[in-house]
């Protein structure tokens, strides 16, 4: 697998507790869900369920 290059405030950024956190932007460029539970998911994961959720929103344009 290919290391991605990853851009503060671009592919992630940190939150008040000082946890990265990734965007959407940087999942859709890694181009696989996790199943994490991450915060800005693109894919519509739900950690509670271990389900994906229909998605009806467009995902952002890489």
């Amino acid at each position: 697998m290919a290391k991605i290059d990853i851009i503060e405030k671009e592919d992630f950024y940190y939150n008040e507790q000082g946890y990265k956190v990734f965007t959407e932007k940087y999942h859709l460029k890694r181009g696989y869900c996790c199943k994490s539970g991450c915060k800005h998911c693109p894919y519509g994961y739900d950690k509670k369920t271990d389900s994906f959720k229909k998605n009806n929103r467009e995902p952002l344009k890489k």
